[in-house]
């Protein structure tokens, strides 16, 4: 870990929603913004469903964030909500539930809730309680928490498809809060990334709803975690001169570090004076094997690897309204050790790019577009930046 930045939380931040059957749009949203100084999570489920609904909750999520961000008071933003809103035709209603979770970066939080289901609060395994008072705002009753958050914690936003998930079919009554934060608790005690509970939770809905989800359920789920930083070098530099100062860069401060390209491998197993050794374990055949050298986590070939870890990463960034394939991330191959690092292990990624040039990836014939590992290192970089991440890029 790098000086200056043991005492800072960080926040794992992720949301996966399941769309109300036959419909294409999801009426609840989530929003995410993160500044310099806290990370703001904000879950809207609007009236009804469909497109009227995702009017509403993107309206009511878009708003509060832009406002809170900008230092607006509670008040003002409840307020401004309650005059913007558009009346539905049919109800003559303009409504919004609403969650809003702000997290400094020095540990203090300020949760927010209105007519969403409570916030699940879990530490160490166990459901916490923070107190609350009531507030009223604009003729809405107001729920507001202010507490110290801790290392491990978990805090998990959800809309109310979550608690009623399965009503009038696998359930009577539907989940209930009670269950869902017993089945918090159990996954929580097992310490999972806030993508993968998220996906947990969610999967979990679906099943309830045996496939065909009754309502728009959304879940967020924010995790207070330490910084990690991970390192990722892929080509050799422009310049041969370059190889040591790169790879020594390279391994400075980094938790995590990652090598890909079978020219990068030699090259930095040389500058450490290191052997390169290559796996002899095919988990999948449509990717090359990995390999080892001592003092670097995981050494995989380049572009193949490469657009299959964005491939990945394209899915668990994108929300579809369906459930994901987490075991595209739990597969044994380089790819997925690479997306999942990114996904569950990673605050900061560096990556270390060299512009020597591969004669190979420059051949047109080639059965797919490998012009080139700058052109997927620069999409893992966005896609890291989308997750979350602080991306730094540095070229040789």
């Amino acid at each position: 870990m790098k000086e200056g930045l043991s005492n800072r939380l960080y926040f794992d931040v992720t949301s996966k929603s399941l769309n109300k059957k036959n419909e294409e749009l999801c009426g609840d949203k989530v929003e995410i913004v993160r500044t310099k100084d806290s990370d703001i999570l904000v879950l809207a489920d609007g009236l009804g469903s469909g497109v009227k609904a995702n009017i509403l909750s993107t309206l009511t999520s878009k708003i509060i964030a832009t406002m809170i961000q900008e230092g607006a008071p509670l008040e003002d933003t409840v307020e401004t909500i309650s005059s913007t809103l558009p009346l539905c035709s049919v109800r003559h209603l303009a409504y919004s539930t609403f969650s809003i979770l702000e997290i400094s970066h020095d540990g203090k939080a300020h949760l927010v809730e209105f007519d969403n289901p409570a916030c699940f609060c879990l530490r160490k395994g166990e459901l916490i309680r923070p107190s609350f008072i009531k507030r009223e705002i604009a003729g809405k009753e107001i729920h507001e928490s202010f507490f110290q958050v801790e290392l491990g914690d978990y805090y998990v936003l959800v809309s109310d498809g979550v608690i009623y998930a399965g009503v009038g079919e696998t359930l009577n009554f539907g989940w209930t809060w009670d269950h869902v934060a017993d089945f918090l608790r159990r996954e929580a005690a097992k310490r999972p990334s806030a993508h993968r509970l998220a996906h947990q939770l969610s999967a979990a809905c679906n099943d309830l709803y045996m496939g065909k989800p009754g309502d728009d359920t959304t879940v967020a789920v924010a995790k207070v975690i330490p910084a990690s930083h991970v390192h990722l070098l892929a080509s050799p530099p422009q310049d041969k001169k370059d190889d040591e100062r790169m790879v020594q860069e390279f391994m400075r401060g980094s938790d995590i570090r990652i090598v890909c390209g079978g020219t990068s491998g030699n090259m930095v197993a040389r500058v450490l004076d290191k052997p390169l050794r290559a796996s002899l374990h095919y988990s999948d055949p449509s990717l090359p094997p990995t390999a080892e050298i001592e003092g670097i986590d995981l050494v995989t070939e380049g572009v193949l690897t490469l657009s299959k870890t964005l491939e990945i990463l394209r899915q668990c960034v994108t929300n579809t309204g369906e459930v994901e394939n987490l075991e595209l991330v739990d597969a044994d191959n380089g790819a997925a050790q690479i997306a999942k690092i990114v996904l569950e292990k990673c605050t900061h990624l560096n990556l270390y790019i060299g512009q020597a040039i591969n004669p190979a990836h420059q051949n047109p014939n080639l059965p797919f577009d490998l012009s080139i590992k700058a052109r997927l290192l620069e999409e893992l970089a966005d896609l890291a930046r989308k997750l979350g991440r602080t991306v730094e890029c540095y070229y040789y």
